[in-house]
């Protein structure tokens, strides 16, 4: 079955979605929705079916399938219609504004038995699929820290994301992605502890940075922090084992695998005079000790997700994007709004 899609929702991420979903063989869109004419403009003579109505879309449009770019607090909504009338939803992140919500969407799912996936394509990007790949082979030994940093300076949030009342926020718009990228890379570990710090530094309304500690049982001590106002940016990846450091500078992929050539302890113990006195255990290491190997390279595409969407509709495939790692995701949110807002550690145990 070929997907005939309809796109609700014609802003950024609805024009990305009609950009690259028609990239990949079996779906075909067929609608778009949108209740702002001028989003729409420049697609008229593409020959879509064109709605001003996401109801009208939903009841008339020869689709099977809707894609929901909507803003945060309308997906519940939205993704009940849909499946009501029993359509196929592809949900963009997050799913939902909490567990509580996103059960009773996967509710109606399987009550209309439809097919529901979530995009969460930072699964794909390259400066993540590195590290994992890195981290998952024991190509660095093992593994004790993580660092998943992203800063800019860009400082002010945008449009409908400002405001509290439609889900805005970084959080719910990039620290969904950042969590879901933790579990992932984490796969087969258990999440032991959460703690968390969320502010509104120049944003009235909504979080523009949070800092959040993971703790598997693993060994594994995973760091994220977002800023939307760094004026000098942290690298983008920084973990370290036993036998490697890498660091990514930034989505580019700048970056490298630092490694010694002899065990450090194995290393005559000397004194350095040091701008901030003698020292031992931090002076400058020896000439050679120290080397960069290259990054890996990794294939991936962010239509990768578009084509499993096909094969899973017509049941050649397992989603990629499980119902089950999108409600734990909400899960960890909810318990990280929880840390900040109680200023302690949440225990998972």
């Amino acid at each position: 079955m070929n997907i005939k899609l309809g796109i609700i929702g014609f802003g950024g991420m609805g024009k990305w979605h009609e950009k690259n979903a028609t990239c990949v063989d079996g779906i075909e869109i067929k609608a778009i929705c949108d209740i702002d004419p001028t989003k729409i403009i420049s697609i008229e003579e593409k020959g879509y079916q064109i709605y001003r109505s996401a109801d009208e879309m939903i009841e008339k449009a020869d689709i099977n399938t809707v894609l929901l770019t909507l803003p945060n607090h309308l997906h519940k909504e939205m993704t009940i219609k849909a499946a009501n009338a029993g359509l196929n939803v592809i949900d963009e992140k997050p799913a939902a504004l909490n567990v509580k919500e996103f059960d009773e969407m996967i509710e109606s799912v399987e009550k209309n038995n439809v097919f529901f996936t979530v995009h969460q394509n930072r699964r794909w990007d390259r400066d993540y699929q590195i590290v994992k790949k890195l981290v998952t082979e024991k190509e660095l030994g093992d593994v004790y820290t993580i660092e998943s940093n992203l800063h800019t300076a860009n400082g002010r949030i945008h449009e409908w994301h400002l405001y509290k009342k439609y889900g805005g926020g970084m959080m719910y718009d990039w620290g969904v992605h950042l969590i879901d990228q933790a579990m992932q890379m984490m796969k087969g570990a258990k999440l032991l502890t959460i703690f968390a710090d969320i502010r509104s530094i120049i944003n009235d309304e909504v979080d523009d940075y949070f800092n959040i500690t993971l703790k598997f049982d693993n060994g594994v001590t995973y760091h994220i922090e977002l800023g939307t106002y760094f004026l000098k940016y942290q690298p983008r990846w920084l973990a370290a084992g036993n036998r490697g450091t890498v660091y990514i500078n930034s989505f580019g992929c700048d970056g490298g695998i630092v490694r010694t050539s002899e065990l450090l302890n194995k290393l005559p113990a000397r004194i350095a005079e040091t701008i901030a006195g003698p020292t031992r255990q931090f002076a400058p290491q020896p000439s050679g000790v120290l080397y960069e190997d290259p990054l890996p390279e990794v294939e991936t595409e962010w239509t990768d997700f578009y084509k499993n969407v096909v094969a899973a509709v017509n049941g050649r495939e397992e989603p990629l994007i499980k119902v089950s790692e999108v409600r734990e995701v909400l899960s960890i949110m909810e318990a990280i709004f929880q840390s900040s807002e109680m200023n302690q550690s949440i225990s998972l145990e």
